[in-house]
């Protein structure tokens, strides 16, 4: 009779440290739902950056808003009556939206009115920013109501 025997192993070598933490990774991802992350549709930039504005000439407080309400009629465009869907806006919505506080668009558009009719004979500025052709005697204008601003200290 031929006996038969089983042949001798050794036990398995203990799997070291960077092994097991291989195998626990292994099983971790196994178990998460992953989906690959499209960073094209995350991530927009603007399509046009505008530049930087330029800083104000002016030091007093009214006379930076009106030049700022000049350079957003230049930049963003003007219009007759309102703001319109693309961001132009008229002289008194270029003031209020570059104003800190209410009381600061009243007084630089109470300068401006004072230029608009001393220059220009307009009765009040809405009427003569409706009357206007392009933005060009709106931006002189509202030049003109910064350099009256700083000249007075306002």
């Amino acid at each position: 009779m031929t006996t038969i025997t089983a042949p001798t192993t050794s036990p398995p070598r203990p799997l070291t440290f960077d092994e097991r933490l291989k195998l626990a990774a292994l099983a971790v991802d196994a178990r998460i739902a992953t989906t690959q992350l499209d960073l094209a549709d995350v991530i927009r930039l603007p399509v046009d950056t505008p530049p930087p504005a330029a800083p104000s000439p002016y030091r007093t407080p009214l006379a930076a808003l009106l030049h700022r309400a000049r350079v957003r009629i230049e930049t963003d465009g003007w219009a007759r009556g309102a703001l319109r869907e693309d961001g132009r806006r008229c002289a008194i919505g270029a003031i209020r939206i570059e104003a800190d506080s209410r009381d600061q668009a009243d007084d630089a558009c109470a300068l401006l009115l004072e230029i608009v009719r001393q220059e220009f004979g307009g009765e009040t500025v809405p009427s003569w920013n409706d009357a206007q052709r392009g933005p060009r005697p709106v931006v002189l204008a509202l030049g003109r109501a910064a350099e009256l601003a700083d000249a007075r200290g306002l």
